[in-house]
């Protein structure tokens, strides 16, 4: 697809719903957990959104959750814009396992902005018990200044959303890098004519 505009880690449990999240947004489909075999390394995706009337090509590194996987995680996630974090709603594990990869993730990427990603939401009230407290995910999300969402790769619901917003403020920190460079280039330019003038006149 050529040049990737933003590079999305997808990280978590295994079978905590990424490769679902990733087949729903890329494909708008869903296959179903039980048919994945585990990732090995990382999977790879992409696709084209356009926010705002620009068109961005989203990179989706969806890497494996099984723990003897962990050290090759860490090379794919390596200068990531932003990173999916991913726990089952029914799976209090999962969500604890998240706060491991977060905290991995800071170790060594201080830049990357944090998305906690609670998936399979349609199982709630039907076939499982919501196990993971709402408002535990918000309190952690603030210590680690992460955005908190819910979704469902089965029903779609909540995912291009969550995609929307890490598009929405990747454009919004670009503006504000390229304003600030704008300013110290003006601020450069001034100084200069400042002189100029101190010695002409």
């Amino acid at each position: 697809m050529g040049k990737v505009d933003i590079k999305i880690v997808l990280l978590g449990r295994e079978y905590s719903g990424k490769t679902s999240l990733v087949e729903r947004f890329v494909y708008n489909q869903f296959t179903g957990e039980d048919l994945y075999q585990n990732t090995i390394g990382a999977a790879f995706g992409a696709k084209k959104i356009v926010i705002n009337g620009q068109v961005l090509t989203v990179g989706l590194w969806d890497t494996a959750g099984s723990e003897r996987y962990e050290s090759i995680g860490r090379i794919y996630y390596r200068n990531s814009n932003a990173a999916i974090v991913c726990y089952d709603l029914t799976d209090v594990v999962s969500f604890e396992r998240a706060k491991f990869w977060v905290s991995e993730l800071l170790k060594s990427e201080e830049k990357c902005r944090l998305y906690l990603c609670g998936t399979k939401k349609d199982l709630i009230n039907k076939d499982r018990k919501r196990a993971v407290d709402y408002h535990n995910v918000t309190d952690y999300a603030d210590e680690v200044n992460a955005e908190v969402f819910e979704t469902s790769s089965k029903t779609g619901g909540g995912v291009e959303e969550l995609f929307y917003k890490i598009g929405e403020n990747f454009l919004k920190e670009n503006e504000v890098v390229e304003a600030n460079e704008s300013r110290n280039g003006f601020g450069v330019f001034s100084m200069e004519v400042e002189k100029k003038k101190e010695c002409c006149f």
